[in-house]
């Protein structure tokens, strides 16, 4: 079960990333939603397509105490402080229901993990303080694989993807990195008609976009998207290519990537030590067409070991099956 444990990858003092304050700071509007391979603006991002069911409860399209660039605290904490901090305003589980109003939007967090003890409450202070402002209703799971196996994020996702829908009929999925922190509350997690790469200008990539098709970190799916796509790929052993196959799947049914631009979209990443690379990764992906209609969530083979609504979110502990790629029986 993850536990707050202190890491010397993980600064102990109290420390602030400065926001960074670009000269339209203080002009909080709704930012516009930009396309992959479009450098012009698309749409503005509605959130999900929920408007006939908006009433006079609602809360405001735009949350109006949003400030644009924020301070991230990069601070370790114990989790029993960050539980102080918010657990009365949070439902067990984790979850979120904003006060004043009905929200537009149902969200749930999914977080695959594996031994980021160090991250857990930092990821939590931060993101429950985000969620909150953002007046969204939502739900924080943390997706944990069981020792002995080589990681696998992608099942892990689809996993939290099903577990969480068990508990309530969330609208919009955001697979989300525990090591990514949003450093701008205008980045908004909610699902725009298109998939959404929200993590798009990373500090440690130097605020820019490693390239166009990227669908790693933090992104955002309407539940219908992730249906569509049969989820995620299981069979990405180890380090990465789960997130590019994504991507694959989504240009594959007719979807763009849309994006915020990068002085919203902007990210800091946690110190951490890689996982071990999926050397065949890059076949995979090659060959990954093939499997688009048989490798994902109706492939999806796991044993549920534990369910836990704790204070600041559901864990999931779950092993998943060798075979996990290999279609179910009927």
């Amino acid at each position: 079960m993850p536990e707050a444990a202190v890491n010397n990858n993980v600064q102990n003092s109290s420390t602030l990333l400065p926001a960074p304050k670009p000269e339209n700071a203080a002009n909080v509007l709704l930012p516009r939603v930009y396309d992959d391979d479009d450098e012009g603006a698309r749409e503005p991002d509605r959130g999900s397509d929920l408007s006939d069911k908006f009433t006079i409860n609602s809360c405001p399209p735009i949350p109006p105490n949003l400030d644009g660039p924020i301070d991230v605290d990069v601070s370790f904490e114990p989790i029993s402080a960050v539980e102080k901090r918010f657990a009365s305003k949070l439902q067990p589980g984790g979850q979120y229901v904003p006060p004043g109003c009905t929200a537009r939007n149902r969200v749930a967090i999914i977080v695959p993990y594996r031994d980021r003890e160090q991250h857990l409450p930092i990821f939590l202070k931060n993101i429950h303080a985000l969620l909150m402002k953002q007046q969204l209703e939502y739900g924080i799971y943390i997706v944990e694989q069981t020792a002995g196996s080589s990681f696998n994020r992608a099942a892990l996702m689809n996993i939290g993807f099903v577990e969480a829908m068990k508990q309530k009929s969330w609208e919009c999925m955001v697979f989300h990195d525990i090591d990514l922190l949003p450093m701008d509350d205008r980045n908004l997690y909610t699902c725009p008609d298109q998939p959404r790469h929200m993590s798009v200008a990373v500090d440690t990539f130097g605020f820019k976009l490693p390239y166009s098709t990227i669908f790693g970190g933090v992104s955002a799916m309407t539940e219908k998207q992730f249906r569509m796509v049969n989820g995620f790929s299981n069979s990405f052993w180890g380090w990465g290519g789960e997130d590019d196959d994504m991507s694959n799947r989504l240009k594959h049914v007719g979807f763009h990537i849309a994006r915020y631009p990068v002085n919203i979209a902007r990210y800091t990443m946690l110190n951490h030590k890689k996982e071990k690379a999926n050397p065949k990764r890059y076949e995979k992906l090659v060959n990954g067409a093939k499997r688009f209609d048989s490798d994902g969530l109706n492939s999806l083979h796991y044993q549920l070991v534990n369910l836990i609504r704790k204070p600041l979110y559901t864990w999931i502990h779950a092993a998943i099956s060798p075979d996990v790629s290999s279609p179910r029986s009927p």
